[in-house]
């Protein structure tokens, strides 16, 4: 049997379980997982929580790649967990080891963990793979990156795209799977 697709997730871990958008995106993860996929995120609260529990429920295996610096929290859903010895090796293993990307709501580290992954695909030190933006707040950003950016790659907003539902993220990883 071949093995399924692992999709990495970045998102805030301050998002609070009880919150509208930590409730959508277990629903969005647990559907991700029915169409086929796994998952793979830093492994702690907050939005990669919610990605590993609905990745859990619906059937997926769910790799934490953590950092060894920080205790890993308790009552997780993590199928799997690897400790990374750095921040630099923890990015390259969900980078490198996923066939597609989801970056869902977040701050300051999940905006590094996009330019970092963006950028290894415009500049093609990656393979083409799907990298999808989640959510309402990513649209007003690319937007002022688009007029504020001096970019290295001619075609570098090509490699990302904004998904607002789940539908449009489904979409976009069918072809994946």
């Amino acid at each position: 049997m071949p093995a399924r697709p692992r999709l990495t997730a970045f998102g805030s871990s301050r998002i609070d379980p009880e919150s509208n958008v930590y409730q959508d995106v277990f629903a969005l993860s647990r559907a991700i997982a029915n169409a086929g996929w796994d998952g793979m995120t830093g492994g702690h609260q907050g939005m990669m929580a919610a990605f590993s529990e609905g990745i859990h429920h619906g059937g997926g295996h769910v790799r934490g790649i953590t950092l060894e610096r920080f205790p890993t929290p308790p009552g997780n859903t993590l199928s799997e967990e690897q400790r990374a010895h750095n921040f630099f090796d923890r990015m390259g293993i969900l980078i490198e080891e996923a066939q597609a990307w989801l970056v869902l709501p977040g701050g300051l580290g999940t905006l590094s963990e996009l330019a970092m992954t963006w950028d290894l695909l415009a500049i093609r030190v990656l393979e083409p793979r799907p990298l999808l933006l989640y959510g309402d707040m990513w649209e007003p950003i690319i937007a002022t990156l688009s007029d504020q950016l001096v970019l290295s790659a001619d075609q570098a907003f090509d490699c990302i795209r904004i998904c607002k539902t789940h539908d449009d993220v489904l979409t976009a990883l069918a072809p994946y799977a």
